[in-house]
This record gives structure tokens, sequence and C-alpha cells, in this order.
């Protein structure tokens, strides 16, 4: 039983030792200088803090979570788009309805000012 399953293991094991290999090259090859601020975590939008009871701005995970929620949108499309004839008036009308549902949130965003940056 074990046999079925042996060509996932080594392809598990050959991506791992590559993976290693290619970051221990990086490592040992990588010409950048690793300074304190090249090393520091920049993905959270703003500066790090040192207590996590301080409050700061949530406009950066909003426009975050709209971006999500616009692009989940185009990955819905992508297939629809392809298998339209096969769908025909009744996805037509469904994707319609979706589409309608985002443009509606997207305007209530727009008026509420969750789009502007001050």
């Amino acid at each position: 039983m074990l046999q079925n399953y042996a060509p996932i293991l080594i392809f598990l094991g050959i991506a791992g030792v590559l993976g290693v290999v290619l970051l221990a090259l990086g490592f040992m090859f990588g010409r950048g200088s690793k300074n304190p601020d090249k090393l520091a975590p920049y993905e959270c939008g703003f500066e790090a803090f040192e207590d996590s009871r301080l409050r700061f701005d949530v406009r950066y995970y909003l426009v975050a979570i709209l971006f999500i929620i616009f692009d989940l949108e185009i990955a819905f499309l992508f297939p629809w788009a392809v298998s339209l004839d096969e769908i025909g008036l009744f996805g037509l009308g469904a994707m319609g309805i979706f589409l309608a549902v985002l443009v509606v949130g997207f305007i209530y965003e727009w008026r509420k000012g969750a789009l502007e940056w001050d």
C-alpha cells in the first residue's frame, strides 16, 4: 500500500532538499547588505511598536479586505467567462446578480469614505 504513496514522498523529499539548497545558496552568495533596516518586518503597513494595546489606524486593513473582495471577484469571473457557452442565460443572470451585489457594496464603501487616504 505504501507503494502508491512513494512517488509523492519522493517528490516532497526532492522539493524539500531543493528548497533548502537554494536558500543556502542565496544566503552564501547573496551580495545584499544585511543591516537591521532591511531585516525589519514591514508587511503590517506601519512602524512597529512595543505595546500591543496601542491604537492604530485600521484603514490599511480595510483597504486590504476590499482588495481581497475584488480580487475574489476576478477569480470568479475567469471560470464564468470560460464556461459561458455551457451555462447560458442562467449563468449570465447569476453573474449579473453577483456583480450587482459587489457594485452596491463598492458604492457603499465609496460613500462612507473608506477609499480616502488623508
